[in-house]
């Protein structure tokens, strides 16, 4: 879960404890640090030149971009044995595919996005119900498909598989073998950045997994969103990580019709509640029912209604990923666009984060069991904190980024101020050309001699 956007303050103990983590450095990331590398070694890690001219898209460009590839999509169980021309082919009758891949998590599936919404639709027309008591069957309809090859035999020279894609990060072992392939650290970070980012692939599938749990819940809603939020689209997610989702009922209409001044005027009557908490609570509840008891693939449903923040929990086995779905959520949501933007400005600050979470976690520093550890979010703090220290900053503070907000950047949720720039445009950038391997270098001595007892981190001034 993405931590509190209003808490920029990072107060730190056991400082002893923590310098003695950082001056045991693996020797496969810092194996040459301290060496001269010349400037022109930064260049691989800046953007080229038509990314520059083009600019990067907003977390929202990129966020309606995926959600309307996920409408377009279908996920389907498949047999490993599944011809793919045969299998394309077949579906092709319903419309042109844009779009398709195979990935392994119990079993082989298939991810296939057509051209319009009219193919799926078409597609959904002629699957059939299972061949069982009907007693027994739930009959709830959704665009998780199962493969059939019924009544055909393959000839013996046909060939079978598919390339399938990683849907989760590699061993640390061999991330080491491939790192030690490398010629230079900043080379390095940089293949390591590659291994743990998700995929083109992996993001479209995460995607699609709350487009199908919003085919549920608008059964109750019929104009909610499921959006993603957190590491699975803020740019620093690792392959493999959870998929935190957020119910949005914002955009149901009726919000904000404007009421007659006089005269006759409908509108719609509605259960009320005692707290805007107990909302949250009860329409969790009833979706994480549903999700129990009708979404296909989803096991292990824990409906945790009385945490800080209310969530239903969930593993969907399709895509192996494990859920968290809360709602009313909005300060997690504007985190991730705040560190989405961060990411977007310099290619370093990504590639930085992934090399520090990686070795920090080597270390035992991170820890997915829940306990005293220090977390992913305050390590990714702790390196934007110290990138706007460089000399020039890589990057602007975040009071830089309110100031250059414009009114329709305006955010105060729950009390907190929450504005900063939308626009990428608007945000100018100084000139720094330190490489990679420099950063690094810098991150462990800026924090190996931090005054944590007297001082604090804090991205926001």
């Amino acid at each position: 879960m993405a931590s509190s956007f209003a808490v920029c303050r990072l107060h730190m103990r056991g400082r002893g404890s923590l310098v003695k983590c950082l001056q045991r450095l693996d020797t496969f990331l810092l194996r040459s640090i301290g060496t001269n590398v010349v400037a022109a070694q930064a260049e691989p890690t800046r953007k080229d030149e038509s990314d520059e001219k083009d600019g990067p898209k907003s977390l929202y460009a990129v966020q309606t971009e995926r959600q309307e590839q996920a409408e377009r999509s279908v996920l389907i169980s498949c047999n490993s044995r599944t011809n793919e021309k045969k299998f394309l082919k077949y579906l092709s009758r319903h419309g042109d595919i844009k779009k398709h891949f195979f990935y392994e998590s119990y079993g082989m599936y298939a991810v296939v996005e057509f051209a319009n919404r009219e193919s799926v639709t078409s597609l959904l027309e002629g699957a059939a119900i299972p061949h069982i008591s009907h007693e027994s069957m739930v009959p709830f309809k959704s665009r998780l498909l199962s493969l059939n090859n019924l009544g055909t035999v393959d000839s013996p020279n046909q060939q079978f598989g598919q390339q399938c894609q990683p849907q989760t990060a590699p061993p640390i072992n061999e991330l080491i073998q491939r790192l030690s392939k490398e010629e230079s650290i900043d080379q390095q970070i940089t293949s390591l950045t590659e291994a743990y980012q998700l995929t083109e692939e992996n993001s479209r599938l995460r995607f699609l997994v709350c487009s199908l749990l919003k085919d549920i819940a608008a059964a109750y809603f019929p104009e909610c969103t499921i959006r993603p939020f957190g590491s699975s689209v803020n740019g620093f997610g690792k392959l493999g990580c959870d998929l935190d989702m957020f119910l949005d009922l914002d955009g149901i209409s009726g919000r904000n019709v404007k009421m007659p001044k006089s005269g006759l005027s409908l509108e719609y009557q509605m259960k009320r509640a005692n707290s805007e908490r107990a909302v949250t609570q009860s329409i969790l509840s009833v979706i994480g029912e549903c999700v129990d008891q009708f979404g296909a693939g989803c096991v292990g449903v824990q409906k945790i209604l009385n945490a800080r923040c209310p969530l239903v929990r969930f593993a969907h086995q399709p895509s192996g990923f494990q859920c968290d779905l809360t709602a009313n959520n909005r300060v997690a949501m504007k985190s991730t666009e705040l560190l989405y933007l961060y990411g977007e400005l310099d290619q370093r600050v990504r590639c930085l984060v992934f090399t520090v979470r990686c070795w920090a976690r080597a270390h035992g520093i991170t820890s997915s069991i829940p306990g005293a550890w220090i977390t992913n979010f305050s390590l990714t703090v702790m390196v934007l904190f110290f990138l706007q220290k460089r000399s020039p900053p890589i990057i602007p503070t975040l009071d830089q980024l309110r100031d250059l907000a414009g009114p329709a950047d305006k955010s105060v949720i729950e009390g907190n101020d929450c504005t900063f720039v939308s626009d990428f445009s608007k945000i100018p950038l100084h000139r720094n050309t330190e490489t990679l391997e420099q950063l690094l270098h810098g991150f462990f001595e800026f924090y190996g001699t931090f005054a944590f007892s007297s001082m604090s981190i804090n991205i926001r001034k």
